[in-house]
């Protein structure tokens, strides 16, 4: 056993005669109270976290549950949606519109996936259960769960554990644990629709469902029920909405690109074969100064028509904002805004569920969910970048447009405009033109992925009747789980020798004037060079377990405060994945399609071993303690022993007080231990050398911090070892009257050793650790850097979570309001361990993963009165200090109307519910109701989705109106 497993079997066995807590779902149903959001708050529920089915234990934990009326109230259609309106989601990647364009290497092959990220931890540290048992994970990275795939027509209720490291069900469950619950029987047959339509286009979402069931438990000692729902989700473009516009110079923001739909002159220098391209090294300017021009568009020559006459979403290149004086006269592309801001996603699943009464006390079921989920993730248009020659992102020389009798007209207009300005001396006519293009006739790049999944689940369940256990429950179950990908080539991909020869012979022409259109004979040689159809990947994650526990009162030995209750139970479950990989037999290559050979693994699994137990003691009638403890043994890791605490302290009736303490363990990933190598290229243009510039900031008027654009190296690491976080919380629930309640809870969650793609600051920083990481050419000249992962440093976060509810009667009716928020004030990482924690990052713009703002609200006002319910409900999220573009940073320019603060933002939303036709149920509702657009932010495209909004915090859909149909047949 390590060391830390060992020290922590010893906090354990310390803890047993003091304090702990729990984590599970108790299946039983209580009575609850309602608030008029659908959460439960203070009285009975049905809880997950604890395998104890008293209702005492229930409230040492912080746990919100969501009603299946409060979901419909609220317009919502998918799990991922839900998650983004909870306010102890973190602001993560994790939905489709966040994760649709440019993403990191962590999110590289999540095509289609939504993802569970509660408290900021990630999604690969929030448990996701189905009915209190887990499902597999995706089948392309095996990382996380995808939400896509949880049939969200038949959920009855939704409960999430504000609280980590659960100790019934896994110590992975850093951040919390989402429990979706189905329905457990039915009769009858039930039809729905739902829509939920924009008003400005784009972005719809419909889902129709059937739920039919037969058979009454306790007259026929049986019961069977299935549901099956269709959902479509519409694709919403950059294009179709206005705020979607990175031409914002004067703010601080202009796309990093000129690939442009009429191409962008380049030079290449004056050797080499450079020499032989019409611009050779570069041009001067007429009007004075030093600088040779590298990138022109003739679009953007003084006296010329302008690069807004050039074509749609063009506008003159940022070269203040990025640092280029040799682009002065180029144009750019608002690619950003060309790309999809919600990916089109058609869906199916089914979930059925068969009970048989055996006896009078025991129940045998089988469960089965299956789902298809298939998803087309688009980007903008290839960009031709005939202007360079590194082979990892470009064409080469081949392709430059040459000067024949095909190409006489456009290469001679090309020439003239330039040769018009800068002077016939300074080109070399005759010789190819280099470029940089981009091919809109080559139509979107798309990546379809389809997603099959099934959880198959069989056991039984009941109470034990007779000897030292009578009356306890006990429940054994069997799953079997399965989420199989595969992604294939879409439209918008060429073979690349095939691509190579239609450009190199002119028939393609990147110079046509606007409105023009390429020729019938270039659009079919497109047309046959398409590797539509290509297999990109797929991979399958499977998960195999077997859970038995058992429950019960240990009526033998009394406390003061009542009967001890036990719980304990056993986890056995293999992880399985495999990753295919390029299968395309003669790989023939397909220009900057993202093959991810490197990364193909053949069946790699892990066997996880589990035990655990609790106990609640009720120490005196006002105070409880709940302790649990679960040892897992991993292979390949050894054996992990975690506590928990909780205590429920109630001095007065209205007052109430509690507290957990927990620790958690969480092996790497499949990826991050074997992921092979792979190589992207470094776009930006703010990094220099750190051994010649300490700060690693470019800026071209100090030696030695010359701008560098290398490959960055990711991959996995076998030798990683495990994460380990500790997660506390301290509250108190305030109740003087049955009409008002408040409850309060601070919360603090720390991970050390943390597992992390190598951060670049961190090798720029300490650079004498990790010169290593800087790999040089014989010069001496950074030509990579390695970026694989490892464990390095940690994290810390604190939060407080609030919740007051009020209620009242009103002209015959009754009005609730609820105020649900989360607030945090603290979140700081460290590089190394050694190292004291960060500046507080709360409020600061993060790429990529969770975006820290200081707080979030719903304030929900509704009111019901006979057959009619109406919900008016308030979401904000605050605003935070964006990302200044690199030249602020660096102070060479700042833009006359940049803001360094995103402005906060507010959206109401309204629904009406009529049940006044008997087994007929009727919901209109508005979203968005004033219309509000995200606001504005200038965070860098070249690192994250969003052309100039942020959609870790906003919705991008604009106003929408949902209806709800339900009618019950029988």
């Amino acid at each position: 056993m390590p060391a830390s497993a060992t020290l922590r079997a010893n906090r354990l066995c310390a803890a047993l005669f003091a304090v702990m807590a729990l984590p599970a779902v108790a299946q039983d149903t209580a009575t609850a109270n309602q608030t008029a959001d659908g959460v439960d708050t203070l009285d009975r529920i049905a809880v997950t976290g604890t395998r104890i089915k008293r209702s005492e234990a229930e409230e040492s934990l912080p746990i919100t549950a969501i009603t299946r009326e409060k979901i419909d109230q609220l317009g919502i259609t998918s799990a991922e949606q839900l998650l983004m309106t909870l306010n102890i989601s973190g602001n993560g990647s994790d939905n489709l519109a966040s994760n649709a364009g440019i993403v990191n290497e962590e999110q590289r092959g999540n095509n289609g996936v939504s993802g569970a990220n509660l408290r900021g931890q990630g999604a690969d540290a929030t448990l996701v259960l189905l009915n209190g048992r887990r499902v597999a994970t995706h089948g392309l990275k095996g990382r996380a769960v995808d939400l896509n795939s949880i049939p969200f027509a038949a959920i009855e209720r939704v409960e999430v554990l504000r609280d980590g490291a659960s100790a019934i069900y896994g110590t992975d469950a850093i951040g919390g644990v989402i429990n979706f619950i189905t329905k457990r029987d039915f009769r009858g047959a039930q039809a729905s629709a739902f829509v939920d339509v924009t008003e400005a286009g784009g972005g719809d979402a419909y889902r129709t469902s059937l739920l039919f069931g037969h058979g009454d438990l306790d007259s026929d000692g049986w019961n069977a029920f299935g549901t099956l729902s269709v959902k479509r989700n519409t694709i919403l473009r950059g294009s179709d909405r206005d705020f979607s516009n990175t031409f914002q110079p004067e703010r601080g923001l202009s796309p990093d690109t000129r690939g442009t739909p009429f191409a962008t002159v380049f030079s290449l220098g004056s050797t080499g074969v450079g020499a032989s391209s019409l611009l050779r090294n570069g041009v001067l300017d007429p009007a004075g100064g030093a600088t040779r021009l590298t990138a022109v568009n003739i679009f953007n020559l003084p006296g010329a028509a302008g690069c807004e006459a050039a074509g749609p979403n063009m506008g003159p290149y940022g070269y203040r904002l990025w640092n280029s004086p040799a682009s002065r006269y180029a144009c750019a592309w608002d690619y950003p805004a060309a790309a999809v801001i919600q990916q089109p996603q058609d869906s199916v699943d089914f979930i059925g569920r068969a009970t048989f009464r055996i006896g009078s006390a025991h129940e045998a079921y089988v469960e089965l969910t299956a789902s298809r989920v298939e998803v087309a993730k688009t980007f903008e248009p290839n960009q031709i970048s005939s202007s360079t020659s590194t082979a990892a992102t470009a064409l080469g020389p081949t392709t430059w447009y040459p000067l024949n009798p095909l190409t006489q007209s456009t290469y001679d207009a090309v020439y003239n405009a330039l040769s018009g300005y800068f002077g016939a001396g300074q080109l070399n006519y005759g010789a190819p033109i280099a470029y940089r293009w981009r091919c809109l006739p080559c139509g979107p790049r798309q990546i379809e992925t389809t997603t099959d999944a099934y959880r198959f689940v069989a056991g039984i369940g009941g109470m034990i009747d007779g000897g030292p256990l009578n009356d306890w429950s006990y429940d054994v179950g069997l799953t079997r789980a399965s989420s199989e990908s595969e992604s294939i080539l879409g439209s918008g991909f060429h073979y690349t020798d095939a691509l190579k020869q239609i450009l190199g012979s002119g028939l393609i022409n990147p110079f046509l004037a606007p409105g023009q259109s390429q020729s019938p004979e270039a659009m079919a040689a497109l047309a046959a060079a398409s590797a539509r159809g290509v297999k990109l990947y797929g991979g399958e994650s499977v998960l195999t377990s077997v859970d038995a526990s058992i429950s019960g009162d240990l009526g033998f030995f009394k406390l003061p405060g009542g009967d001890i209750a036990m719980a304990a139970g056993i986890d056995l479950r293999r992880e399985e994945f495999h990753f295919d990989g390029d299968q395309r037999t003669n790989r023939r290559a397909v220009f900057n399609a993202p093959f991810d050979d490197a990364n193909a693994l053949g069946n790699v699994r892990r066997d996880i071993r589990a035990a655990y137990v609790e106990f609640q003691l009720p120490i005196f009638s006002n105070f409880d303690l709940n302790l649990a403890g679960r040892y897992d043994h991993y292979s390949g890791f050894g054996g992990t022993t975690n506590p928990k605490v909780s205590f429920r302290y109630r001095p007065f009736d209205s007052l109430l007080f509690r507290g957990a303490y927990s620790t958690g363990f969480k092996v790497p990933s499949f990826n991050q231990l074997f992921n092979g190598v792979s190589e992207v290229q470094y776009t930006g243009q703010d990094l220099a050398d750190p051994r010649t510039c300490p700060d690693g900031v470019a800026r071209a008027n100090v030696p030695g911090c010359e701008t560098i654009r290398p490959v960055e190296i990711f991959g996995g690491k076998p030798d990683l070892t495990p994460e380990e976080s500790t997660q506390k919380s301290l509250g108190l629930v305030y109740s003087p009257n049955d009409r008002f309640n408040i409850a309060l809870d601070a919360w603090e969650i720390e991970r050390e050793n943390t597992i992390r793609s190598a951060p670049r600051d961190v090798l720029i920083r300490y650079y004498d650790l990790f010169q290593d990481n800087w790999i040089r050419d014989a010069s001496g000249e950074v030509v990579a850097i390695d970026r694989r992962y490892i464990n390095s440093g940690g994290s810390l976060m604190r939060g407080v979570e609030l919740d007051a509810n009020l209620s009242g009667e009103l002209a015959g009716g009754r009005w609730n309001i609820n105020l649900n928020g989360s607030y945090i004030h603290e979140f700081r990482t460290k590089a190394l361990e050694s190292l004291p924690y960060s500046t507080n990052l709360v409020d600061r713009y993060v790429r990529y993963f969770n975006l820290p703002i200081s707080w979030k609200h719903t304030l929900n006002l509704g009111y019901t009165r006979g057959d009619w319910s109406h919900s008016l409900s308030q979401i904000h999220r605050d605003g935070y200090y964006d990302e200044p573009p690199a030249s602020v940073a660096n102070g060479s320019f700042i833009p006359a109307g940049w803001e360094p603060r995103v402005d906060s933002y507010t959206t109401y939303n309204y629904s009406v519910t009529w049940t006044g036709i008997k087994d007929l149920k009727l919901a209109f509702g508005i979203k968005n109701l004033l219309d509000k657009d995200p606001p504005f932010t200038a965070h860098m495209n070249d690192f994250a989705a969003g052309a100039a909004w942020e959609p870790r915090i906003a919705d991008p859909r604009g106003r929408a109106y949902t209806l709800l149909v339900e009618y019950r047949f029988w």
